[in-house]
């Protein structure tokens, strides 16, 4: 049984860490993005606020996210056995109010991943990265080359750069997020639950240690 938050910048691998966790671990991951999305779909209340913010191009609030989190946890059937947590909390307000959420239905957190990666890497990763305009499969041009320049090696599509994978916008995304973020990781360092990785070393390495590290005694949640 293990309660988890992966947290890291874009470009740091969570996608990957994330479905590595599930499968390993058997852990239900839960995505604010996939929340919202669900939400939306189904037109519940927050649902319909959330999208409103949305069309609007504006940010959804901290108490709109942070109700949404609780109201997945505590409807919950599938946490007996533990779960992972993506996407939240991203502002130390949030950290504080998922605190009371967990407290309520006595699940607390038992480790939060770290994936500490740094600019030039995840400037590399995410200015390489490529999506088929037709699928939307993935690749990478040095990581995870298609067969062919420019074209998908799934459905033959045409491959393209999206426009916020550039240089300057990338350098004013992770300045936001660390803004944001530094104060969360040094709140659960503080107690104890922070687990730095090293996100800047090749994805089989970072899984293979992380696997390796939540399996030793006194990890793992009893």
């Amino acid at each position: 049984m293990m309660r988890l938050i992966l947290m890291g910048p874009p470009g740091a691998g969570k996608g990957t860490l994330a479905g590595l966790l599930k499968d390993a671990l058997k852990l239900p991951h839960i995505s604010t993005g996939d929340i919202l999305r669900e939400e939306m779909k189904n037109g519940s209340t927050l649902g319909s606020k959330a999208k409103g913010y949305i069309e609007a191009g504006a940010l959804v609030p901290d108490e709109l996210v942070t109700a949404l989190v609780e109201n997945r946890l505590a409807k919950a059937k599938d946490l007996k056995n533990g779960f992972m947590l993506d996407g939240f909390p991203r502002t130390l307000q949030q950290a504080k109010d998922l605190d009371k959420i967990l407290a309520k239905i006595k699940q607390p957190i038992d480790k939060v991943l770290y994936i500490d990666t740094t600019l030039p890497v995840v400037i590399q990763r995410l200015t390489g990265r490529r999506v088929c305009r037709k699928c939307g499969s993935g690749f990478h041009v040095l990581n995870r080359p298609p067969k062919k320049a420019g074209i998908c090696d799934n459905c033959q599509g045409e491959l393209y750069q999206r426009p916020d994978d550039n240089e300057e916008t990338i350098r004013k995304r992770m300045d936001v997020y660390l803004s944001t973020t530094l104060p969360i990781v040094a709140y659960y360092e503080k107690r104890g639950s922070l687990l730095k990785l090293n996100g800047d070393a090749e994805s089989e390495v970072l899984q293979e240690q992380l696997l390796k590290t939540l399996n030793e005694p006194g990890i793992q949640h009893k």
